[in-house]
């Protein structure tokens, strides 16, 4: 009798809960030498191999892994699929980069055959390089979408997207209306919301390119199905929030625009937030949004620094975005290189288990998601990874001299890619090997 259970044995590391909030210790649990039981595509049971393996059928497979650790999934909560072939685009900041590079970009997802074929290579990536969930911004056309949850739900992926709306400032060929931005998004919205593990998210582009009347049916939209996501773009960049206060006069700021159309709530995330002030945070800790911090984006396209200490203060929920094609890579473990490097010009210090949590159940928890993925708590949807410590001879050779997790954990996050992530596993499915 074969069994519907599986075992992977590792060294094993997973969040419990923000550092900022539960102290360093207390955020994590790690196994030396650890076993994650899976059945029917959860966790059943995560501890010492020493305490599980004597427990387990007869029958029941267990793989082993040398020199490698276990975490949870990554999570990208900011992430353009139709930017996937103008990433490393050179020379410009964010309103100039939009219309040289982006717009003209995002015109060949008009074209059914190419959504499908960059949304199948948009996938590959994310999971070579430890993805299993994103939050992801598709084109105006409503077929980049539907592409996009095709290829997902094959795959059996816990994902969420929504065609951009945008009907002004911009090119023509790349604008919808009011009335059609609305009935594409419910559209959608009918069709692929809660089909399996996917999910749908309401997204204008950002408030510039928005009329009120667009951004008054987004808001609709959100009333009618209250389990929808919202996602957009926020104070990422100088020029940008002149632009939104000349636009909006008669509101207070960038995120008062969004807050007047009823976009703030739990499922809303709004990417960068470089350039928020104390209020602004206070504002979205109380109506339970969540920030995408963009650091590899915010660093490539000259915007400025995020202040995690000032979100952390404010209890703002903040998870992890790439924020591909302005951010440079789909690794997460790039982008954790680069908020380290954001935090130290900052005078702050991002530790290794504090990127840990941004990167797995910060970003659950930005998406409301952490009772399902984020950690490999019993119960959880088996989402996981394998990274490897011999990946390439550098990292391999570092690792020799780590002394403990903390170390390993940081030396992964600086030197590893996606040459690290040996294999991806979406709800106990294997769905990438590196081999």
């Amino acid at each position: 009798m074969t069994s519907t259970q599986k075992a992977y044995r590792a060294a094993i590391l997973h969040s419990l809960g923000d550092p900022a909030e539960v102290g360093l210790d207390a955020s994590y649990e790690y196994f030396a030498d650890g076993v994650l039981l899976v059945d029917n595509g959860k966790v059943s049971a995560i501890g010492h191999a020493r305490d599980l393996l004597d427990t387990l059928d007869a029958a029941v497979e267990v793989i082993e892994y040398t020199d490698a650790l276990i975490t949870p999934g990554f999570i990208d909560t900011h992430i353009h699929l139709p930017q996937t072939g103008m990433v490393g685009s050179y020379g410009e900041q964010l309103l100039d980069w939009l219309n040289t590079y982006t717009f003209p970009c995002e015109k060949q997802f008009a074209d059914p055959a190419h959504a499908a074929e960059v949304a199948d290579i948009f996938l590959k990536e994310l999971l070579r390089n430890g993805t299993t969930t994103a939050l992801v911004f598709g084109s105006v056309h409503k077929v980049s979408v539907e592409a996009f949850f095709q290829a997902a739900e094959k795959l059996d992926l816990r994902m969420i997207a929504g065609k951009v709306m945008m009907d002004r400032n911009a090119p023509d060929y790349l604008t919808d209306t009011p009335e059609s931005g609305y009935a594409d998004s419910k559209a959608l919205i009918e069709r692929w919301h809660g089909k399996g593990r996917l999910h749908y998210a309401v997204t204008p582009r950002f408030a510039p390119t928005s009329t009120p009347e667009q951004l008054t049916l987004a808001g609709q939209l959100l009333t009618e199905y209250p389990d929808l996501y919202m996602q957009t773009h926020i104070s990422e960049n100088l020029q940008e929030i002149e632009w939104v206060k000349a636009l909006f006069p008669e509101r207070s700021g960038y995120l008062d625009v969004y807050d007047h159309f009823q976009l703030l709530g739990q499922r809303s995330v709004f990417a960068h937030g470089v350039h928020l002030c104390d209020a602004e945070c206070a504002r979205l800790a109380d109506t339970g949004s969540a920030i995408s911090f963009c650091p590899t984006s915010n660093l490539f396209l000259g915007s400025g620094l995020f202040n995690l200490p000032m979100a952390e203060k404010h209890k703002v929920n903040v998870g992890l975005g790439t924020d591909v094609g302005g951010g440079t890579s789909f690794s997460i473990l790039q982008t954790l290189n680069e908020a380290y490097k954001v935090m130290q010009l900052q005078g702050a210090k991002l530790s290794p288990f504090k990127s840990l949590y941004l990167a797995t159940l910060g970003g659950a928890r930005a998406l409301r998601l952490d009772d399902k993925i984020g950690s490999l708590q019993p119960g959880n949807e088996a989402d996981f990874l394998v990274l490897d410590y011999h990946a390439t001879p550098l990292l391999s050779y570092r690792l020799q001299q780590a002394k403990n997790i903390e170390e390993t954990l940081f030396v992964l996050m600086t030197l590893g890619d996606d040459r690290t992530v040996q294999e991806t596993y979406s709800a106990g499915k294997l769905v990438h090997s590196r081999r």
